[in-house]
């Protein structure tokens, strides 16, 4: 039986517990509302978030923030290094004397909120770790699939100026995370608001939970319900095959990309379309949602070829140049 279209009531109560949110991060997070806000989107969709930025702007304190808002949700933190092994993210079996039985023992992923410190410090096959579970919700341990619970949201960061002990996100990787943020420096006054916050003795610590776990669902399943027209999916498909190289698009496609964007990602674009539009208030998404997302949403998708990088191309000005050329249904 097909699932009831959201209510004008499910939306004005998905945008008010959306607002708690954003305030209760404010109170850490000063001058950054639009980023907040697009986190919390990221987390109504039930998709993975990666924040990327220089140090010291509040990566860290963001993600923490958002799941020290979530009241009986468990919250666990990996700091990413080369020697973290990938037993330990998903867990391990061990051998039980007493039983003679192996016992699974979880690991940080069985978690709603699991905060990746530092992601591209990991290694490689520990960073494969996290395929399974941000993909299916599940891991997979000595044969037996153990589910995580729901909702389930990664939320990672990374350092892009610091290459010393680091190691590039795989594509197959950088392709399940639903966003992609820049924190960017905060504003005079919100600079000057932060300091004196932080010298008042302000923290993470001193956030109360504002939402529980029950209600960061019962949004999710809210969001999956806001009415997506076949008009505006027609418009995210055409964004995404103007991307793709060999693609018969109507806008061709430019000769600046070797990868465009994959069906997850226009997956994703519709998902996060639709929570952006519940916290508006609204019960259906409109083409101005798909735009303001796509450059989050779409952008790490994409993979210049070197001669375009060396000409100063980017995956935001690309972008750019596809949503200008696209037709608005």
């Amino acid at each position: 039986m097909p699932e009831l279209p959201a209510s004008y009531e499910d939306v004005a109560w998905f945008a008010a517990q959306t607002e708690s949110i954003v305030r209760n991060v404010e109170r850490l997070i000063r001058g950054k509302r639009g980023v907040v806000q697009l986190a919390v989107t990221c987390l109504a969709a039930e998709g993975h978030l990666l924040i990327n930025d220089v140090p010291g702007v509040g990566k860290t304190s963001l993600a923490k923030a958002i799941a020290g808002s979530i009241h009986g949700g468990a919250m666990r933190r990996i700091q990413c290094t080369p020697d973290l092994l990938p037993t330990d993210i998903t867990g391990v079996s061990i051998w039980n004397e007493q039983t003679n039985l192996f016992e699974f023992r979880p690991g940080p992923a069985f978690a709603n909120v699991l905060l990746a410190d530092e992601v591209n410090r990991a290694s490689p096959k520990t960073q494969s770790a996290l395929l399974e579970v941000m993909e299916e919700r599940q891991v997979t341990i000595d044969g037996q699939t153990h589910p995580v619970p729901r909702p389930f949201l990664v939320i990672a960061t990374q350092n892009p100026v610091e290459h010393g002990g680091t190691y590039d996100l795989p594509e197959a990787q950088i392709d399940r995370f639903m966003a992609r943020l820049e924190m960017g420096f905060p504003d005079r006054d919100a600079e000057v608001d932060m300091v004196l916050s932080r010298a008042s003795g302000h923290s993470v610590q001193d956030l109360r939970p504002v939402i529980t776990a029950a209600d960061v669902w019962r949004m999710i399943t809210i969001a999956r319900r806001v009415h997506l027209e076949r008009p505006v999916v027609e418009y995210i498909i055409e964004i995404a095959r103007a991307t793709r190289p060999r693609s018969e698009s109507r806008l061709g496609v430019s000769p600046e990309l070797r990868l465009g964007v994959s069906p997850r990602g226009c997956l994703a674009l519709a998902s996060a379309a639709q929570a952006y539009a519940a916290t508006d208030g609204r019960t259906f998404v409109t083409p101005d949602d798909v735009k303001a997302l796509a450059p989050y949403v779409l952008g790490h998708r994409l993979l210049l070829r070197p001669e375009a990088e060396l000409n100063g191309a980017t995956a935001e000005s690309i972008l750019g140049r596809i949503l200008a050329s696209a037709r608005v249904p």
